[in-house]
């Protein structure tokens, strides 16, 4: 699993994630719900290990990532997936922007052909970036370049990306915040197929509706962290904190 301990960090004088600790378990959804600039972005960084905490811990499956050298560190966090708010592609075709994390994952060259074999019994690169581009449903654009693309098409193509190279887990950033119902659904739709993958996935979202279709677990994360954290259906419908019953409710306005 990811697990978080404790974890705080600040920009500055300004502190934005306050001892906060999650676990993340392989084959789950967990839905990260709260007002922006409670820093549900910068926590899904320091998932991604792009962010080193000021405090706490982060370890993957029980390695603790930044007592790890740093060859060590990198192949943990190639391990993990983002996909961030506002997709990011280059100048090429979508096939080679879904390509990319196998390219750049070349010494784990023996474990992306064990994934391959899994996917579609070869051990072709391709085999994995038509399956990815299966999933969200964008097989047909595999040779049109990417940015000709539209928004949510674009953003398919970023999951797409991230899915190819069968990541342990998947950390998405307010994945859907622009995007019309059709491409929303579609993103949806393969968040449930990472999950039934094994992936673990953590979605950071102000859309309460989004995690309750997607999530099996939900973290309802204010200004001073999480109120709690548990499954969707009691988050929802029965929380334990108060504070968590306002947000919810609309009472608690940030």
């Amino acid at each position: 699993m990811i697990r978080l301990s404790n974890v705080s960090h600040s920009y500055g004088v300004e502190q934005v994630v306050d001892d906060v600790s999650l676990d993340v378990e392989p084959g789950e959804v967990v839905a990260v719900i709260g007002p922006s600039g409670v820093g549900k972005t910068t926590l899904l960084r320091t998932m991604a290990l792009f962010l080193e905490p000021d405090a706490g811990t982060v370890a993957l499956d029980g390695d603790a990532v930044w007592d790890a050298a740093e060859d060590e560190r990198l192949a943990l966090r190639r391990r993990i997936g983002m996909v961030f708010q506002e997709a990011s592609l280059f100048d090429a075709s979508v096939a080679r922007n879904v390509e990319y994390g196998l390219r750049v994952r070349q010494d784990w060259r023996e474990r992306i052909r064990e994934q391959l074999r899994s996917l579609a019994g070869s051990t072709n690169p391709a085999a994995a970036v038509e399956d990815a581009l299966e999933v969200v449903g964008l097989a047909d654009k595999l040779d049109q370049q990417a940015r000709s693309l539209s928004g949510g098409e674009a953003q398919r193509v970023s999951f797409a990306r991230a899915l190819a190279y069968e990541p342990s887990y998947l950390l998405l950033d307010e994945p859907t915040s622009d995007l019309d119902p059709r491409n929303t659904g579609l993103i949806e739709e393969a968040v449930f197929e990472a999950r039934d993958r094994g992936i673990g996935v953590v979605v950071a979202t102000h859309d309460m509706h989004q995690a309750e279709r997607v999530a099996d677990r939900v973290g309802v994360l204010l200004g001073d962290g999480f109120t709690e954290v548990g499954p969707t259906e009691r988050i929802f419908d029965d929380p334990s904190d108060e504070r968590t019953r306002k947000f919810i409710s609309g009472e608690l306005v940030y």
